[in-house]
């Protein structure tokens, strides 16, 4: 009998802000009739807009006018609009404290440490949207950061928010084209840079790029500098932050309130296929859905220690920072995760007391593999909650955590993404955890598994999609006037319906299984079979450090080729091809074994880290990879290019 790898304990669920808020709704709404997370997630599709506006009450949104309608136009997806009466601030929301808790907590790489208290954090939003005022921002005006992820990249953010303007963020990893491709398309006014960033042991200077990307997008009329230890250099004609921020005077004495629905953030998809598209989210649904998975679905709690390894051009930057709205405090760190060691984030958990830590996928296995064991060598007793996201977590990386990183802590796998910056399916605290499965759809969103004919699926793998609206769905997409991209992207293949583009499926426990992206699986013989299927056996032969797994047309067919990096000393030899050929078979089916295993030096990826299987089958089909500036690494495409191996 398969036991689950973690069960919360009665004193752990009765003290779970789950367990506060169904109480909360069976006080408010007795005839909910709400005994667990069933009954709570069914009552939230039932009624969804009693529900959301209980989240609202529960989590203590700061907002004024009319929520009633909470929802108009429900029916059409897309089209509905949540709270159309309500005016709202977020940074408001996000800095209703100014006391001397704690509220940023920063580490880097190279060892500097700073702490803003929520007092010194609002005094500095305050004083910089006064500077950013005085020089014409306001109401929808864009402002960008090329920033890393630091405390200014977040006072930043929260300034420009205030005044009701639009921010949008890249990681200074990104090359020249790609903050262009991004930038250029939606006319910043401002541009905040940092002189420099560090990673893996080396610092690299931004402020060529920064010049040079000013220089390519007229519309940036100010570029504002962050000087960082251990950076030097100056960028004619810009304003170091310390004198933007003192000519702010004594900042705003109040915050404006917009419309629920007004731009907040401008987020991109990868470009992996083309320009990025520009996504905008609005100001309430965001705040409204971070806040509902923040306490409900993470058990965030006020003076937790909340961290994210993310960069500020991933959306989970974007989530993260929502976390000051729960009283929590944010640890940022900027830097390599695996420099110099695995365990610079174990020991980062440690210092800095971190109750929820977040990462990647591709993280948890890369430690695994590293051979640490952080059960070992640290103490990690503040950590009640992990969560993971980027890629599938595969069943090993679920087994790893429980007995090597530690036995008591909600592991929680989540999936969502940039489209809706945040989360379709999640964690759930109050419930046991079962390895390889992400637990539960999300409260409110009405998530199903569709066949290719828009049938609801029980328990076969499908198109993960959702069939009613929710708040955070995007306003739409930035020079989109009728909305066709926008309808494009997401209701085409099933009108009326989100299609998310995840092929998943139902767990017999409640939770769901993501096998990768739907268009990025595999189809021999006509049969779809999910990438992450083979990743899950590929990776855990210790010779395998990664995996990549196309199509490639062939004979009228499609035939499965994988991709492996070694470890180093390894050799992929026909032993080795046999032995994962074998293992392929056994725990998967001969359906998944791919026609050709090649050994390739480096795996292409996002800045994010997701490994990118499209690009990959465009090179070896002779096809353009239109955006490069997107990857991580665009040099390790050309290995994929001209292989004599798949000529035969």
């Amino acid at each position: 009998m398969t036991l689950p790898l973690w069960t919360p304990s009665p004193e752990r669920i009765e003290r779970a802000n789950l367990s506060r808020f169904m109480r909360f709704v069976h006080k408010e709404a007795p005839d909910a009739q709400v005994q667990g997370y069933v009954d709570l997630y069914e009552y939230s599709l039932k009624d969804p807009e009693r529900f959301w506006t209980l989240v609202w009450d529960f989590c203590g949104i700061r907002a004024s006018g009319d929520r009633e309608p909470a929802l108009v136009e429900g029916e059409r997806m897309p089209g509905a609009r949540w709270f159309p009466n309500v005016r709202i601030n977020f940074a408001q929301n996000l800095l209703r404290y100014r006391d001397e808790r704690t509220a940023l907590a920063f580490r880097g790489e190279a060892g500097h440490e700073r702490e803003l208290s929520y007092a010194e954090l609002h005094d500095q939003v305050s004083c910089l949207a006064q500077a950013l005022k005085a020089l014409g921002v306001g109401k929808g005006d864009r402002v960008a950061g090329f920033m890393p992820n630091i405390p200014e990249a977040v006072v930043a953010m929260l300034a420009t928010t205030s005044l009701g303007a639009i921010w949008s963020s890249c990681s200074p990893d990104f090359g020249i084209n790609g903050v262009v491709d991004r930038f250029g398309q939606i006319a910043p006014k401002v541009l905040f840079t940092a002189a420099s960033y560090a990673y893996g042991g080396k610092r690299f200077d931004c402020l060529a790029k920064c010049r040079e990307v000013a220089d390519r997008i007229p519309t940036i009329r100010t570029r504002i500098v962050v000087p960082l230890a251990g950076g030097d250099g100056t960028l004619p004609g810009a304003v170091e932050w310390n004198s933007f921020l003192e000519s702010g005077g004594d900042g705003l004495s109040t915050f404006d309130r917009f419309p629920f629905n007004d731009p907040l953030y401008i987020l991109y998809s990868s470009g992996t296929t083309g320009v990025p598209k520009c996504i905008v989210h609005g100001a309430g649904g965001t705040l409204l859905q971070h806040l509902k998975e923040h306490q409900l679905h993470a058990d965030v709690r006020p003076g937790d220690r909340v961290f994210y390894f993310t960069t500020c051009g991933w959306m989970m930057w974007n989530w993260l920072v929502t976390a000051l709205a729960s009283e929590a405090t944010l640890v940022l760190y900027d830097g390599s995760p695996l420099h110099p060691d695995a365990r610079v984030l174990f020991d980062l958990a440690d210092r800095a007391g971190v109750t929820l830590f977040g990462t990647s996928a591709k993280y948890i296995d890369a430690v695994r593999k590293s051979g640490l064991r952080p059960r070992e060598t640290h103490d990690l007793r503040s950590v009640r909650t992990i969560t993971s996201t980027g890629s599938p977590l595969a069943l090993e990386s679920f087994d790893f955590v429980y007995a090597d990183i530690k036995t008591d802590v909600h592991l929680a796998s989540i999936s969502g993404g940039t489209d809706i910056a945040s989360c379709f399916v999640g964690g759930n605290p109050n419930a046991p955890v079962w390895s390889g499965e992400i637990q539960a759809a999300g409260l409110g969103m009405s998530v199903e598994i569709f066949d290719d004919a828009g049938r609801p699926l029980a328990d076969e793998a499908g198109e993960l999609v959702c069939t009613a609206s929710f708040p955070s769905m995007p306003v739409g997409f930035w020079n989109d006037p009728d909305g066709s991209k926008y309808r494009a992207a997401y209701f085409e293949r099933f009108p009326g319906v989100w299609h998310h583009g995840d092929w998943a499926r139902r767990t017999e426990h409640g939770g769901f299984i993501i096998f990768g992206r739907s268009d990025a699986t595999l189809k021999p013989g006509g049969v779809r079979i999910g990438t992450a299927e083979i990743y899950r056996q590929v990776e855990q032969l210790p010779e395998v450090l990664e995996s990549l797994a196309v199509g490639q047309q062939w004979n009228n067919d499609e035939r499965i080729v994988l991709f492996v990096r070694l470890a180093p000393g390894a050799v992929l030899d026909d032993a080795m091809r046999k032995r994962i050929a074998e293992r392929i078979r056994t725990n998967a089916s001969p359906r998944h074994v791919p026609a050709r295993i090649i050994a390739v030096a480096d795996i292409p990826r996002t800045k994010s880290g997701k490994i990118v299987e499209l690009a990959v089958r465009n090179v070896i089909h002779g096809r353009a990879v239109t955006n490069r500036e997107a990857l991580a690494n665009p040099e390790a495409l050309d290995a994929f290019r001209d292989l004599a191996e798949l000529r035969q």
